[in-house]
């Protein structure tokens, strides 16, 4: 049947608007049929907050107020970096962010006041109508994923992986109490949690932001931290102690190919339903007030542009009526978008841009510009807007005082205080699973000689793991977590007190043979791109943790070892060194509570037994994929597996440790084609100079970098030196992190660069790659081979793919696990060079390859 508007189009003979009529009855015949689609698989969620409609009232009568330009800014949100109060006092931001190792002053040490400062400041500024004319409080978001984990001194909880092991939702509500107070103290209104992706493939590098790979579990612990971050509808709702909850990242996160960060999930519908989906059935039925979309693809569709899911879906099927904010530049992902223009996100239904970079003006621009066109329309503005409203008002942020003056605002002793503390003591005792307990060696008598080792014995950071004061969780130091303790302090203390002995030792030495050794080791830390790894074998290439583990072994000294991991891992050789082996996890600030578990008290009676079990399967190979109710479900050690003191243990000490063969795909690692691979930073050089690269050209005294056209736009630069003694640029990860490239080594890869000579000669020219190496062997490395001759015989303007052995880097000392810059091209001399391409990958007969001399 024709839609009513086509019909009295025809009849009026409107032949100028046809088209668009024609287009309108397509439209709303594409949003009957999809959400008749939604109703298959996605229920109704009864939330456990009802509209309220004096509410309501105060929502229109404001919208009503509001000018287009206000409304847009609603819907922009800048990061603390890249804005100033007057830029808030000017545009009146809907809501600001600080990302990952963003601080007030842009200070790792900022202290709480600081903090509050800024929450002072930007409210004022936004409520000052002295310029717009209107008075809309601003909302500070934060990710406080694991405690208030950006602000030194504050309670850092067990990663979700571990409470996950814990499984307690009681506690998980508590848990999420407490941040919500350690945020409030801080002026904060809104937190970026909590992460509800089920992990179905532990190579994710966000794999330790999930709960489990068991839907089941998601959705218990989802509805419980919104309670515990929000309050309880009709209760405490959003009151002076609880901040605004956000459920993430909507949705397949957890499930990508490969376990590719922000890579592509091709479940069925019914599928990411049943297993991406539990953890918004939880979140939302508590009354979660935000929804983040996902970095991910389903089916080769950007969540940021995914009007499907987020609209029929989200919005109408599931009857969600908060907002949805984007993730870091997400919306610049979506096909035909760029960071500063994207209305194809708005469409989709994103209500709030998350804009970092200078790059929100122009997209604040721009989006007002594409309502006044038609391209975004004035209703869906006006649905964002009212949306973001709607949580405001709830939040009682109008009737709030400011920030400054709130309930907790100030109270800096709520930071870090013992009662926070105690819970997430008892959150790492239960996190903890006893894997191996050959002999019923734990638990252990502190009366005895401990020896403690290994690299994460006495290492706050590394037990935290990522998103702990710096995104990636690196460079940090003991100093940093004033109130925290390590492994080591919590087993020296009682140890101590039971009048025994203990020796720290990282490499394993002692001048007293000990009774036992406690082997603290494990990954180093890591967040979201740099985590994701081509297997789960852990150190593969290095085992130097191996080796320590055999070299105490070797002189008959029993051995407990404590793995500090964010997923489960190939450890089986690991394993037949250990007498006992405990999946630690990353339990946070809170080490000496691992000491409770593994020791008795000074009379020889258990303290705390093991209550962790397993919320992920543990592989038995570093290429096996295994997750509970899986028709081929063979594991090491199954989901739900955990001893506790005195039952037999059932692994034995020989255990396969053949690791397996790489794969093709595995091995084969795109740093540049177009665009630099997610994981790197560009720098421009010029002898000691350095300069990020982050737009179209960049410069210094002797080099310039422009992107140029090769076969697409912008998918290729050129450099150009002038006098140049040493110029070019180098990938970095820009933070100190290292990235395990060992598997492009393994398979005999070459480092590949496609390259094009335009113009002068080149006196001198070499590739370079670093690594910082780890543990006793600490320092940095590189090696570099020289491609100035090959260059030079090239034909000018003529493309061509330079290959360079790996092994040429390996052999000058490079480890490939620990890389911290893959490429670097340095040159000397007056020359232009264009480059289109780099990877490690195998060698073809087109590829022209250099030898290492």
């Amino acid at each position: 049947m024709m839609n009513v508007l086509l019909k009295s189009c025809v009849a009026l003979s409107c032949i100028s608007l046809l088209g668009a009529c024609q287009q309108a009855y397509k439209t709303e015949q594409q949003q009957y049929v999809d959400k008749g689609k939604a109703a298959e698989v996605w229920p109704e969620i009864v939330s456990d907050v009802k509209q309220n409609p004096i509410i309501e009232k105060k929502v229109e009568a404001l919208l009503s107020k509001m000018t287009l330009e206000q409304k847009v800014a609603q819907m922009i949100q800048p990061e603390i970096r890249d804005i100033s109060v007057e830029d808030m006092r000017r545009y009146g931001f809907g809501s600001y962010l600080n990302g990952g190792g963003s601080f007030p002053n842009n200070e790792k040490h900022s202290t709480p006041q600081d903090w509050i400062v800024l929450a002072e400041k930007m409210y004022q500024a936004s409520i000052d109508d002295s310029i717009d004319g209107i008075a809309i409080p601003t909302m500070w978001g934060t990710d406080a994923v694991h405690g208030h984990n950006n602000v030194i001194g504050a309670t850092l909880f067990p990663h979700n992986i571990g409470l996950g092991a814990a499984n307690n939702p009681a506690l998980i509500e508590k848990i999420a109490q407490i941040t919500a107070t350690e945020v409030m103290v801080t002026g904060i209104d809104w937190v970026f949690a909590p992460t509800v992706a089920t992990v179905r493939d532990d190579r994710w590098g966000r794999t330790y932001e999930g709960y489990s790979e068991d839907p089941d579990i998601v959705k218990k612990y989802a509805y419980a931290i919104v309670k515990g971050l929000q309050g309880h509808a009709g209760k405490d709702f959003l009151g002076d102690d609880r901040v605004i909850s956000t459920v993430k990242h909507f949705i397949g996160d957890g499930g990508t190919v490969g376990g590719d960060d922000q890579g592509n999930n091709i479940a069925t519908e019914q599928e990411l339903f049943d297993i991406h989906g539990q953890g918004y059935v939880g979140g939302l039925t508590a009354g979660a007030q935000s929804v983040m979309a996902s970095f991910n693809s389903w089916h080769g569709k950007k969540l940021h542009g995914h009007k499907y899911l987020l609209t029929n879906v989200l919005k109408e099927q599931m009857g969600f009526d908060g907002f949805v904010v984007g993730d870091w530049n997400g919306h610049g992902q979506i096909e035909g978008c760029t960071n500063d223009n994207c209305p194809q996100a708005v469409n989709a239904g994103l209500d709030i841009y998350m804009v970092p970079t200078d790059a929100w003006k122009p997209l604040l621009e721009n989006t007002i510009k594409q309502v006044k066109e038609g391209v975004i329309a004035h209703s869906r503005v006006d649905d964002a807007v009212r949306r973001i409203l709607r949580v405001k008002f709830r939040a009682g942020l109008f009737d709030k005082p400011s920030p400054k003056n709130r309930l907790f605002s100030g109270k800096t002793a709520l930071i870090g205080q013992q009662s926070h503390r105690l819970v997430a003591q008892q959150a790492v005792r239960e996190s903890l699973v006893l894997l191996k307990n050959k002999g019923n060696i734990l638990p252990l008598k502190p009366s005895q000689h401990i020896l403690v080792a290994g690299d994460g014995a006495d290492n706050i950071g590394k037990q935290s793991g990522g998103w702990t004061i710096t995104w990636q969780g690196t460079n940090n130091t003991n100093e940093d977590f004033p109130g925290g303790s390590s492994i080591y302090q919590g087993i020296k203390s009682q140890v101590t007190k039971a009048g025994g002995s203990v020796e720290l030792n990282v490499q394993g030495e002692f001048s007293q043979k000990p009774d036992v050794a406690v082997v603290v080791f494990g990954e180093e830390p890591y967040a979201e791109g740099h985590g994701d790894r081509s297997n789960l074998d852990y150190q593969r290439g290095i085992k130097s943790d191996l080796a320590l583990l055999k070299k105490l072994k070797a002189q008959n000294i029993p051995v407990v070892s404590l793995f500090i991991s964010g997923r489960p891992m190939w450890v089986n050789a690991e394993l037949n060194a250990s007498d006992a082996f405990v999946a630690v996890w990353l339990p946070g600030s809170e080490g000496k509570a691992v000491a409770d578990v593994l020791l008795t008290d000074d009379k020889g009676q258990v303290q705390y037994d093991f209550k962790g079990k397993l919320s992920f399967s543990w592989p038995k190979s570093a290429d096996q994929l295994v997750n509970r109710f899986d028709e081929d479900n063979e594991p090491l050690l199954p989901y739900g597996f955990g001893l506790r003191y005195g039952e037999e243990s059932l692994l034995s000490d020989n255990l396969n440790e053949q690791s397996a063969k790489v794969s093709a795909d595995q091995s084969y690692v795109n740093l540049f084609n177009g665009q630099v691979s997610k994981l790197w930073q560009l720098n421009l050089i010029d002898g000691d100079d350095q300069k990020v690269i982050n737009s179209s050209t960049a410069s210094l005294t002797h080099v310039t970098y422009r992107t140029i056209d090769r076969n697409v736009q912008e998918d290729a630069f050129t450099l150009t030196s002038s006098d140049a003694t040493s110029a070019g640029l180098s990938m970095t990860t820009g933070n100190g992190f290292r990235e395990d490239l060992t598997a492009a080594h393994e398979a005999g890869n070459y480092l590949v660069i496609s390259m094009r000579r335009n113009s002068g000669e080149i006196k001198s020219a070499k590739v370079q790659l670093s690594c910082e190496s780890i543990g006793d062997e600490r320092g940095s490395c590189s090696g570099n081979v020289k491609i100035d001759k090959t260059l030079n015989h090239l034909p000018l303007n003529t493309w061509k793919n330079i290959a360079i052995p790996l092994e040429c880097f390996a052999e000058q000392g490079v480890k490939f696990s620990q890389i911290v810059s893959p490429f670097a091209l340095l040159v000397a001399g007056s020359n232009s060079l264009s480059i289109s391409n780099i990877d490690y990958r195998s060698i073809k007969e087109t590829d022209q390859a250099v030898s290492c001399q």
